[in-house]
C-alpha cells in the first residue's frame, strides 16, 4: 500500500515458474535424473534506464541466457552481491481430464517441515489454496503461488520480504558474490521450487531486489522443452525504505479496540470508523533503507503528516520507536519529543505535523552499534521506525462514504546522492449519523416536549452530545443514564445526530406530549460497513455503508451518511394527576363505587327476605 514517486528500479525479470496446465509438451515428463543450475546475472539497471540503455518494460524474461543482455548490460554489472537459496518444495507432473481433454501440468508440493510453513505463512498461503492435497503434501499451481508472492510484496514488502529473509537463512546455501560481470551461479542442484533472496550487497549499492520462486526445472516460453539450466536477471528494487500509516480507534474512547500498542496488529488498519468526540490512534511504520557505510547513510529523514479539517491533532504525544523486527516485537530504543532526535511542528492553516530527525538523531540512526556486530550493515539498517500519535476526530469530521483520509509523506536522502526521494501512504476514517423525524399520527402534537436517549448497544454506553444551530454532534459518550444527552427534536420534528460509528444504536423515547402514549419499545438502529473498491493513493479497501432500523433494510442518504427514520406516537388515554378535572373523575368514580356497594347491599338484603 505504498507509492513511490520516484522510481528508482525497472523489471528484468518476473517471478521464474509455469503455469499449472498446458496443453502439450514436447517431452511429456520430467527427467528426474537430471540435476540443475541456476545462473544469476546483477545489474544497475536504475542506472542502465537512466542513460536511456535499457527498457525494462519490453523485456521477456525467458530463463535463457540471453548474450544480447550482457553485452548490452555489461558496463553497468554490480559485483559483489550475495544470493542465497533454498529448496521449499517439491516439483512434480500433474495429469488431469478436464472438460474431457487430459492436460499436463506441474504442481509445486509443499510438505509440513517448519521450512514449508514458514514461506507458505510469509506469502499468506494456506491449505485452502492448494489445488489438491496427497499424503500430507499440499500440491500448489505456479500461478498461485506468484499471485500470492506479489500480492505479499504489495500489501507490506517488509513483513513480507522480513519472513522470506528469515526463512531463506535457516538452511539456505550462499552463492558466491558476483563477479566482475555480475555474475555467479550454483550447479548440481536437486529438481524443485526455489526460493532466492538477495542477502547482502556492497556498500556503494543501495539497490536489492525482492525475493523470487525458480522452478528447476521450468518450461521454454511455448512450452515445447524443460530447462534444466536457468539464468535469471533479478528486477531491481531501490533501497528505499518503506511507509505505512494505519488507524484505530483509541482504547480510551469506547472500548472497543481493547489491546496495548505494544501490539501493532491490534485494531491498526488502513480504515477505520469512529464517533465525534473519540480518539483514534495513528502510527506510521517505516522500514529504514539498508546503510552499508557513511557514503549510504541518511542525511535527511522527515514525515510530513496531513489530517483531513474533521480531525484535530492531540499535541505533544508523538513518540519514536526503532525495532530489530517488522513485527515490532524487538525493541532497540524509545525517543520522546524532549529526546532532542527529533522536532515536531505544526502547521493549523494546513492541518499537518512535520516530525524531522536531527543531527543527533541522524547520527544514532546511521551510527549507532546497538544492532550488528558485522561489517556490512551500519546503525539501524533495515530496522523498523515506529512513530505513534493521537487526535480527536470533530464535528468537521466528512460523513459517510466520503470519507476522512489522512496522509504521510516522508522525505529522505542519503549523503551519497544529490536528490531527495518521496514516499506516501495514507489511512481513512469514517463516520455516520441518524436523521429522527418525530411526528403525531393525528398531526396535533408538540414536538418539543419529545425527549429521546440514543444508546450504543455495541459498545453498552449512551451518546453525549452537543447541540449547534438545529444539529447534535456526538462528542463523547457516558455509562450511566443519568449522564446521557436528552435528545429534543427541533421545530420541525427532526433530530439530527452526526457522528457516530458504525455500530448498533437503541433509541429510547423517554417523554412525549401530553395525550399521546410513549413508544413501548426501542427503536433499533444498525449501522454497517463492508469494503467497496480501492484507494487510488494507498490501494487500501475502502468503505461503503449501509443501515437498518428494527430489522429492515433502509436507504441510507447523503452518501450513506445518514439514517432516516420516522418514529410515530399515537393519542391515548392520560389520566392526569392533580387539578380540579382530575378530582372530578375520582369523585365519579367514588359515586359509582358507593352506588354499586349500595346496590350489592339491598340485592343481599332482598334476597334475604325472600327467603
Amino acid at each position: 500500500m505504498k507509492k513511490i514517486h520516484r522510481v528508482l528500479a525497472l523489471l528484468m525479470a518476473a517471478l521464474m515458474a509455469i503455469g499449472l496446465m498446458t496443453t502439450a509438451f514436447a517431452e511429456t515428463t520430467i527427467d528426474a535424473s537430471k540435476k540443475a543450475s541456476l545462473s544469476i546475472y546483477k545489474y544497475d539497471i536504475t542506472k542502465a534506464s537512466a542513460d536511456g540503455v535499457w527498457d525494462a518494460e519490453s523485456y521477456v524474461s525467458t530463463g535463457l541466457h540471453d548474450n544480447a543482455v550482457v553485452d548490452k548490460l555489461s558496463k553497468y554489472a554490480i559485483q559483489g552481491v550475495e544470493f542465497t537459496y533454498i529448496r521449499v518444495a517439491d516439483v512434480t507432473m500433474n495429469n488431469e481430464v478436464v472438460d474431457g481433454q487430459r492436460q499436463v501440468g506441474v504442481l509445486y508440493g509443499f510438505d509440513s517441515s517448519d521450512r514449508s510453513n514458514a514461506v507458505l505463512s510469509a506469502i499468506g498461503l494456506t491449505a485452502a489454496d492448494a489445488h489438491k492435497t496427497e499424503g500430507g503434501v499440499n500440491y500448489y499451481t505456479s500461478d498461485t503461488l506468484n499471485n500470492k508472492l506479489a500480492a505479499a510484496l504489495a500489501a507490506n514488502a517488509t513483513s513480507a520480504k522480513n519472513a522470506l529473509e528469515t526463512a531463506v537463512k535457516n538452511g539456505g546455501v550462499a552463492m558466491t558474490e558476483t563477479d566482475a560481470t555480475g555474475h555467479t551461479s550454483a550447479s548440481g542442484l536437486e529438481q524443485g521450487l526455489y526460493l532466492v533472496v538477495e542477502t547482502r550487497v556492497p556498500e556503494n549499492v543501495t539497490s536489492t531486489c525482492n525475493p523470487f520462486f525458480v522452478s528447476l526445472p521450468m518450461t521454454t516460453v511455448d512450452g515445447s522443452e524443460w530447462l534444466y539450466d536457468l539464468t535469471v536477471y533479478p528486477k531491481n528494487q531501490t533501497g528505499n525504505p518503506n511507509l505505512e500509516k494505519t488507524v484505530r480507534e483509541s482504547k480510551s474512547s469506547t472500548g472497543k479496540n481493547n489491546g496495548s500498542l505494544t501490539d501493532i496488529t491490534d485494531g491498526y488498519a488502513h480504515t477505520a470508523t469512529a464517533s465525534v468526540g473519540d480518539i483514534v490512534d495513528y502510527q506510521i511504520i517505516s522500514t529504514l533503507p539498508t546503510i552499508t557505510s557513511k557514503a549510504s547513510s541518511l542525511s535527511e529523514y522527515t514525515y510530513v503528516d496531513t489530517l483531513s479539517k474533521g480531525i484535530k491533532y492531540n499535541k505533544n504525544d508523538v513518540v519514536i520507536e526503532f525495532f530489530r523486527d517488522s513485527a515490532c516485537t524487538d525493541k532497540i530504543a524509545t525517543w520522546g519529543e524532549d529526546s532532542a532526535k527529533f522536532t515536531v511542528t505544526y502547521d493549523d492553516t494546513a492541518n499537518s505535523m512535520t516530525i524531522r530527525m536531527t543531527e543527533t538523531g541522524l547520527a544514532e540512526i546511521n551510527e549507532s552499534e546497538s544492532v550488528y556486530t558485522d561489517s556490512v550493515k551500519r546503525g539501524y539498517s533495515d530496522c523498523t521506525m515506529r512513530i505513534t500519535y493521537a487526535a480527536t476526530l470533530t464535528a468537521d469530521a466528512q460523513m459517510g462514504d466520503t470519507d476522512n483520509p489522512n496522509e504521510v509523506e516522508l522525505t529522505w536522502k542519503r549523503t551519497n546522492t544529490t536528490y531527495y526521494d518521496t514516499l506516501k501512504d495514507c489511512c481513512h476514517v469514517y463516520t455516520y449519523g441518524i436523521d429522527v423525524l418525530k411526528q403525531f399520527s393525528d398531526g396535533k402534537g408538540s414536538v418539543q416536549n419529545v425527549k429521546f436517549l440514543l444508546h450504543n448497544d455495541t459498545d453498552d454506553v449512551y451518546v453525549v452530545a452537543d447541540l449547534k444551530d438545529g444539529v447534535y454532534y456526538a462528542k463523547g459518550i457516558a455509562a450511566k443514564k443519568a449522564d446521557a444527552t436528552t435528545f429534543v427534536p427541533n421545530s420541525s420534528g427532526h433530530i439530527i445526530v452526526k457522528g457516530l460509528e458504525d455500530d448498533a444504536y437503541s433509541l429510547t423515547e423517554i417523554a412525549t406530549d401530553k395525550g399521546y402514549v410513549l413508544l413501548k419499545e426501542a427503536v433499533k438502529i444498525v449501522i454497517t460497513t463492508k469494503e467497496n473498491g480501492a484507494c487510488e493513493k494507498c490501494g487500501a479497501k475502502l468503505l461503503t455503508a449501509s443501515a437498518t432500523v428494527n430489522g429492515k433494510e433502509v436507504t441510507m442518504t447523503d452518501g450513506n451518511a445518514i439514517v432516516p427514520l420516522t418514529v410515530i406516537n399515537n393519542p391515548g388515554f392520560d389520566l392526569p394527576k392533580t387539578g380540579g378535572y382530575g378530582t372530578w373523575m375520582f369523585t365519579i368514580g367514588g359515586v359509582a363505587l358507593l352506588g354499586a356497594a349500595a346496590f350489592i347491599v339491598v340485592k343481599s338484603r332482598k334476597h334475604k327476605s325472600e327467603q
